[in-house]
């Protein structure tokens, strides 16, 4: 037998939006673990996939890194209400793969106001999956930490067919979201929308502060595709988003994120006996990012306004390939492009910034060739192994520097190796040993190279840096019997000329490659109290050394611990979840990543939060939660520093929301 397999299928009815569970047979409700997600579980080795629709807790958020956050080994660097950058086991940025419906996009501000995950609405998306470390090799160069994927699955029908769904939720703070999708369509055609808006005003922390931090956003995805037959789809899709944000830990705040997404996809199956799938996709995705200091709060000196826009195209042609009734080898070659420009103004000219010529950045082009391979040991040891090639050109087109006009190209290698073992009906273990090369992004190659002359008068940076190596092992077990589920992830990884970035003064920073290791683990375990009671607890630890200058290595988040109970007999539910965070000793003051670098020591907290939902109807959910429910004030480790903005007392981290009370409905149509 192929032993993941069982996992899959334990796995599959979890990962349908909740709203879609709703509008087909009770029996795919019946399954459903959790009415309220509060700590996603690893059901496969180093896999872990969550519902975006379900109702979580803490409060369901709008954007995507927020929504990891509730997934063990995972941290947000919070910079306001919105957009703050996801970290996984201390990695963050260029290291944490992030793929929309196998899209790549970047964001367009020098100072990652806007990540990946700040175009994300998670609820426009059917599931999300978490590969974990650098154990595959097909989405992409670099993706040391691991991947990220927010996909859709078109609904399956029998006949012709129409639906809608969608959901709406109230919070404290003026927070308020809407989301809808409809569809039609039969056998052979289908069509898909779906719209989300979210809008808040700034939060307090649990001492009654004001925080710089409202937002507001939204997003329109669709999406026509052809099925002439079972094993064939074609679909074209498109994306389009806007909103404005304000920030509490820096002098600007964002007034535009608006992109523009069309894609195209292919997939045929079962083409022969030996070709499984061929599988194409090509897409644009464009970025135009406006931030200034006067829009969304007052204006203290100087009018300014920066507009950077970012153009990403790509694409992937895959085949898989049943090689024998053991063996499956899927390979492909994918290539990405993308063109960063930048225009600002001052003073009085930032009326009419928008009428200004664009200055080109820098250009990246990135090719790669990949294959990854299935083979069935025996009914009990599978191995799977991966081998990637990618060439990569970055060219800095900016005016003024030493380096202008120069091409930096590098061959990245990738590749790993797994063993998986069904144990015993109740037990997987696995281990995977795997390699990871990523070239120096946008963000590193444009800091400036030390603290000399040159570094304030732009004409130098650090457009050459090495690429980063890291080399890691995963090892673990998922452990399933009767009431009680249990798994735990461990890893150890060697990173060579890991880039890190370095605080120079109140204004700049430099980039620099260094070694370091990290390890450390994810474990949750939960049990069933009878029928409608379960328990469960995760805990998550990594541990990080700079080994070139013996500091602890920065931005590494402390131990967190989560405890939960819940009660759910399918009509009524409730919950409550007890959060656990070490307070963190180990920091190297000034260091850190192109996100954000190191404070100082933070202290310990422990934050308490309740649930509760019914289900009236068949294909209506309303849940309630309050989040931090003694007001405590406190904020995170890896928190950005706090600014000073007119209005608002300025902290030494941006602290978290104070007491938070929200009401979600979840309703469906068909």
């Amino acid at each position: 037998m192929r032993h993941p397999a069982p996992c899959r299928q334990r796995l599959l009815p979890l990962a349908l939006p909740l709203a879609i569970a709703c509008a087909f047979p009770a029996h795919a409700v019946d399954t459903l673990r959790e009415v309220v997600v509060t700590a996603p579980a690893m059901e496969a080795p180093l896999t872990v996939v969550t519902d975006p629709r379900a109702p979580r807790q803490p409060v369901p958020a709008h954007d995507g890194a927020d929504y990891l956050k509730n997934i063990p080994g995972f941290s947000v660097i919070r910079k306001g209400g919105t957009d703050g950058d996801p970290v996984f086991r201390g990695m963050a940025a260029s290291r944490l793969g992030i793929l929309l419906d196998g899209e790549m996009i970047l964001g367009g501000c020098g100072m990652r106001m806007d990540p990946p995950t700040a175009y994300v609405f998670p609820e426009a998306f059917d599931r999300i999956t978490v590969l974990k470390g650098p154990q595959t090799v097909k989405y992409g160069p670099g993706n040391s930490a691991g991947v990220v994927l927010f996909e859709r699955t078109p609904k399956v029908r029998k006949g012709f067919s129409a639906y809608a769904e969608g959901s709406l939720l109230a919070g404290s703070f003026g927070r308020n979201d809407q989301v809808l999708e409809a569809g039609v369509g039969n056998e052979r055609y289908y069509g898909e929308i779906t719209g989300t808006h979210s809008h808040s005003q700034d939060y307090k922390d649990g001492s009654g502060r004001q925080v710089h931090s409202r937002y507001d956003r939204w997003s329109v995805n669709g999406a026509v595709g052809l099925t002439p037959d079972e094993n064939t789809r074609l679909e074209l899709s498109f994306a389009k988003s806007d909103g404005h944000a304000a920030y509490a830990d820096r002098s600007m705040d964002g007034t535009a994120f608006d992109r523009t997404n069309v894609g195209l996809k292919f997939e045929k199956s079962r083409i022969s006996p030996l070709l499984a799938k061929l599988e194409g996709q090509i897409y644009r995705n464009y970025v135009d990012h406006v931030m200034d200091n006067y829009s969304l709060r007052t204006a203290s000196g100087m009018k300014m306004v920066s507009n950077p826009d970012r153009e990403t195209k790509g694409g992937r042609i895959a085949a898989t390939l049943d090689l024998n009734p053991r063996s499956t080898l899927e390979t492909g070659i994918d290539f990405q492009t993308n063109d960063h420009t930048l225009r600002k103004a001052s003073g009085a000219a930032v009326a009419g910034y928008d009428t200004l010529a664009r200055t080109p950045d820098m250009r990246f082009r990135t090719w790669g060739v990949f294959g990854e391979l299935t083979h069935e040991l025996n009914a009990a040891h599978r191995l799977i192994g991966g081998a990637r090639l990618d060439w990569s050109e970055a060219e800095d087109q900016r005016s003024g520097k030493s380096t202008s006009g120069r091409s930096d190209k590098d061959t990245l290698k990738a590749g790993f190796l797994r063993w998986e073992n069904a144990f015993t009906p109740t037990t997987t273990l696995y281990a995977g040993l795997g390699h990871s090369e990523r070239a120096a992004d946008y963000w590193e190659r444009t800091k400036a190279p030390g603290a000399t002359s040159t570094m304030m008068t732009g004409s130098a940076s650090t457009f050459f840096l090495k690429p980063e190596k890291t080399t890691q092992l995963d090892t673990g077990a998922i452990y399933t019997a009767g009431p009680l589920r249990a798994s735990a992830s461990l890893f150890y990884a060697k990173h060579k000329d890991f880039i890190q970035i370095r605080q120079i003064n109140a204004f700049a920073t430099d980039a620099l490659n260094i070694d370091a290791t990290t390890y450390g683990l994810e474990g949750d375990l939960s049990y069933a109290l009878g029928r409608f009671w379960k328990t469960w607890g995760t805990l998550a630890w990594v541990h990080g050394e700079n080994d070139s200058s013996g500091k602890p290595l920065s931005q590494i988040p402390p131990l967190e611990a989560r405890l939960g109970a819940g009660y759910d007999d399918k009509t009524w539910s409730a919950g409550a979840l007890l959060r656990m965070v070490q307070g963190q000793k180990r920091y190297d003051t000034g260091y850190g990543n192109i996100v954000g670098q190191d404070i100082g020591e933070s202290a310990g907290f422990a934050i308490v939060s309740l649930n509760a939902g019914y289900r009236p109807a068949k294909g209506f959910l309303v849940t309630a939660g309050v989040d931090n429910l003694f007001d405590r004030t406190y904020a995170e480790f890896i928190s950005r520093s706090g600014a000073m903005v007119g209005g608002f007392a300025q902290t030494i981290r941006v602290n978290e929301p104070g007491r938070t009370l929200w009401l979600k409905a979840n309703i469906a149509l068909n």
